[in-house]
């Protein structure tokens, strides 16, 4: 429930872009850091579609593709990082300051 609230206020600050979703309208383009994890820890979008990443935590936390192809700053408590994917494929994500922490980009 949280995750949805929280999902709710991204929409509504205007956090969450979604230029298409895959296969449902309400498939999130949202990921939410929170108590040392990404949620959802998995999406799927279509190309061309914006993901916002938005820390909750009380730390820092980062935003790397395993192949580079993305990576953010440190983000501090409710900063957040956005960025497009234009081609399809699957993007395994990390946060380079707790390497336990994983997450998962599928763009069709």
């Amino acid at each position: 429930m949280a995750v949805l609230l929280a999902c709710a206020a991204l929409v509504a600050t205007g956090m969450i872009r979604s230029t298409a979703a895959v296969d449902d309208q309400s498939a999130p383009t949202g990921v939410v850091i929170d108590n040392f994890s990404f949620t959802p820890k998995e999406i799927t979008v279509a190309k061309g579609t914006t993901v916002t990443w938005m820390n909750h935590d009380d730390v820092p936390h980062t935003v790397v593709s395993k192949d580079q192809k993305f990576k953010s700053k440190a983000l501090d408590t409710d900063d957040h990082f956005s960025f497009t994917f234009t081609d399809a494929g699957t993007y395994v994500y990390f946060c380079s300051v707790h390497p336990i922490m994983i997450g998962k980009v599928t763009v069709k």
